[in-house]
């Protein structure tokens, strides 16, 4: 299991928002190429990057943000928001980005999202943001309709890389990662599951190892990592530990 560290992007600028409230911003950097730097030489093996004007707006606002960061790291990138159509899936790939991550147009443009898998087997990730079960999409400010195992079981035969789930209730409030949720979505799809939400210290990480092998693959850090509660290197020592663990058995 990875830890991933999340870089969310609004103006150009670094911030995390309190359950998906753009009234509830909070700046933690200028630079969004020397934040990913920073989280690189910590110990990431990989960067989760959400453009949250894009969110709102439907389509890339901080392309120039993701490009610097892309350029200026040597790990992986995965990049949300606002990613509603081919031209912008073939953009970001182009600038280096290793997965796209489709979450309101997996709801509404499901010939969309199929095409992409197709064109691009393993570098689409399903974003699947909810709140209570329910879908929540645009940006978090509309409900979809649909719940989380609905959407997981449409692509269920599409190369997808992954599945983002995110509690949005948890979403940068340290309350602690919806463990049972994750593990019944993990239960009940072959698609691999990343964690995202509510991550509050080194517990929540020790806390979802044992999911792994229900297949639960990495988990999602913001806040935590931005206040100082989570250290990235040793949730990274801890996730390795259980690796090393597991391999001599």
């Amino acid at each position: 299991m990875i830890v991933i560290p999340a870089i969310d992007l609004r103006q150009g600028r670094c911030v995390r928002l309190a359950q998906g409230d753009f009234s509830r911003v909070t700046v933690y950097g200028e630079d969004p190429a020397a934040m990913a730097r920073h989280w690189r030489d910590k110990g990431a093996e990989r960067l989760h990057v959400v453009d949250l004007d894009g969110s709102l707006a439907g389509a890339p606002r901080n392309a120039e943000a993701v490009s610097a960061i892309v350029g200026a790291v040597d790990i992986p990138v995965e990049v949300g928001g606002g990613i509603r159509d081919l031209e912008t899936v073939r953009f970001y790939l182009g600038l280096g980005v290793r997965w796209v991550i489709l979450g309101t147009a997996a709801l509404r443009d499901e010939a969309f999202v199929r095409e992409a898998c197709d064109l691009y087997p393993d570098q689409v990730i399903l974003g699947i943001d909810a709140k209570g079960g329910q879908i929540a999409v645009s940006a978090w400010t509309e409900e979809g309709g649909a719940t989380v195992f609905d959407l997981a079981e449409r692509y269920g035969d599409c190369p997808i890389a992954a599945i983002v789930y995110t509690d949005i209730r948890r979403d940068g409030m340290e309350t602690g990662v919806n463990i049972e949720a994750t593990r019944e979505l993990a239960r009940r799809t072959h698609i691999p599951v990343i964690a995202s939400g509510g991550v509050a210290g080194l517990g929540d990480i020790e806390r979802l190892l044992p999911l792994e092998t229900e297949g639960v693959i990495g988990v999602i850090v913001g806040r935590a990592l931005y206040t100082g509660a989570l250290d990235l290197t040793e949730a990274v020592r801890v996730t390795k530990r259980a690796e090393n663990f597991h391999k001599g058995r």
